[in-house]
């Protein structure tokens, strides 16, 4: 892919924050854990949350409470533990950062570059019609080491359309081993829908309402009480101004850093 002198001047100051950063910090060794969780909202006031946890043996919340589990359902969601499971490490103090609704030309390389200075991972949740306008970004986020979801083409409400526009959305999405659904509006169908695409649907722990712009230090607030081991933790880089949320990013990491957290990427 042939980029203009600007965008190739952005992707080359990334990719040098970035090795600056790698050099600076050897790699933690993963360590695996138990959970998956699920789905984002983005412009709209989200739905209660619901979360899925799962682990190959067990289902086991992420507060120590331990549940048998082999082929029993999730009490929240309805799902079957399965042998495929995802697991989530929680068995140290582990973050996992999500945004969702970019790429965006101005924003993701701000975030990418708060999350480059911190040695953080991340996961973003892309909207298929901006992956499209800007790839470039996208190839970023991977060569760095963060993971993509898929946050369907166009951001709709999908309970609201036929199961046939459901499927376009969906399949129309980024690839990736992940899904969430916009404002986590979310049903059998749309589970199943993407099940079918051979991605499973991730909401989220911690809702920092990021898009309402409450003020920088709200966010960070937000990010800090939220905070423990194996949390999944919702942001936005598109779908406007978020130099609210790039600033407290860059706040709560220092603070998270110093108490011992890490951050890693969702296994999309």
């Amino acid at each position: 892919m042939t980029l203009p002198p600007g965008k190739l001047f952005l992707v080359a100051a990334i990719l040098f924050v970035a090795a600056l950063a790698q050099a600076a910090t050897p790699s933690s060794p993963q360590t695996s854990g138990d959970r998956l969780v699920a789905s984002g909202p983005a412009g709209q006031p989200p739905a209660k949350l619901v979360s899925a946890k799962f682990s190959r043996q067990k289902l086991t919340s992420t507060r120590g409470h331990r549940t048998t589990a082999a082929g029993r359902k999730n009490q929240r969601t309805g799902t079957a533990a399965t042998a495929d499971d995802w697991t989530l490490g929680n068995d140290g103090k582990v973050i996992y950062l999500t945004f969702d609704d970019g790429p965006q030309e101005e924003w993701t390389p701000k975030v990418l570059s708060v999350l480059a200075r911190h040695h953080a991972k991340a996961t973003f949740f892309v909207l298929g019609r901006e992956a499209a306008a800007h790839p470039e970004l996208v190839e970023i986020e991977r060569s760095l080491g963060h993971h993509v979801g898929n946050h369907t083409w166009d951001h709709p409400m999908l309970t609201h359309l036929t199961p046939q526009r459901v499927k376009e959305e969906i399949f129309s999405g980024v690839k990736s081993k992940c899904f969430r659904p916009p404002y986590r509006d979310t049903n059998a169908l749309v589970e199943a829908v993407a099940t079918a695409n051979h991605q499973r649907q991730v909401l989220w722990d911690v809702d920092t309402n990021d898009w309402k712009k409450p003020g920088a230090a709200k966010i960070e607030r937000a990010i800090l009480r939220g905070a423990y081991p194996g949390a999944i933790i919702l942001m936005h880089d598109g779908g406007g101004n978020r130099a609210e949320t790039v600033a407290a990013l860059e706040r709560s990491l220092t603070q998270l850093t110093a108490r011992g957290y890490t951050f890693r990427a969702l296994p999309c």
